[in-house]
């Protein structure tokens, strides 16, 4: 089964987006995703801007402006991120099956994600990385979260040799396909379970991943059932090569 079955499983979950703007334009086009139905409003004149209302079992959700989910779309810098406005998308835009997104926004969906496990401080955290280059990227906040919390905090990755050690983090190695074809994050929520999530993504191309997040609770228990099945045979925890120089921010 596997990570796969994640996106699977949330394909079939629907979703509908009201899109309100003084003309259709070509934001469905831009919104590529494998769930969510769009239905086109003219914008109100008492509304300041172009928004999008997001609909969920025939309620509506919330609303985002428009321009907050094209500055997402058009792959912003990590560090110019509008907190408040990212938090949004990652809060309202969960079950929505992204047909294409790039690493630079998986990332800022991640910072999201690192942030509230911080938040809450306590429960198993288990983040599929990929490759080790890649966890080595991330490597510093990591190091915090298993040393400044009281988070269970695991990774994945395929590694060639021995993998680098980080005090308090459990590593798990394999060589297996599963692992170097998902980005993955699973949070059980601690002793606050109503903020568990579960990111899974399927690396289609070098830059190219087709993912979704979600906070639905029978998927989360998926996703967390199928992690050990794409977890490595040998765990370490710090254990390795030394934690070397300071990595990128």
């Amino acid at each position: 089964m596997g990570m796969g079955a994640i996106l699977d499983e949330a394909e079939r979950h629907r979703k509908s987006l009201v899109y309100y703007a003084p003309d259709p334009g070509d934001f469905r086009e831009q919104f590529d995703t494998r769930n969510v139905e769009i239905a086109y409003r003219e914008l109100p004149q008492s509304a300041p801007e172009p928004f999008v209302a997001i609909r969920d079992d025939g309620r509506v959700r919330g609303v985002i402006a428009v321009e907050t989910i094209r500055e997402y779309l058009r792959r912003p810098r990590l560090d110019r991120r509008d907190t408040d406005a990212y938090r949004a998308i990652v809060d309202l835009l969960d079950d929505t099956v992204f047909a294409s997104l790039d690493r630079r926004q998986l990332l800022l969906t991640a910072r999201e994600f690192e942030d509230r496990t911080w938040r809450v401080g306590t429960g198993t955290l288990h983040v599929g990385f990929q490759s080790a280059a890649r966890f080595a990227d991330q490597r510093s906040l990591y190091r915090r979260l298993a040393g400044e919390t009281d988070l269970d905090v695991h990774a994945y990755f395929v590694v060639d040799g021995d993998p680098p050690a980080v005090p308090g983090l459990t590593v798990h190695t394999e060589p297996a396909s599963e692992i170097g074809r998902h980005w993955f994050m699973v949070f059980d929520g601690g002793d606050q379970p109503d903020q568990q999530f579960a990111l899974v993504a399927e690396q289609l191309s070098e830059d190219d991943f087709y993912g979704v997040w979600t906070y639905d609770r029978s998927l989360v228990r998926r996703a967390l059932a199928e992690v050990p099945s794409a977890a490595a045979d040998r765990t370490r925890e710090g254990a390795g090569p030394e934690d070397g120089a300071e990595d990128r921010a």
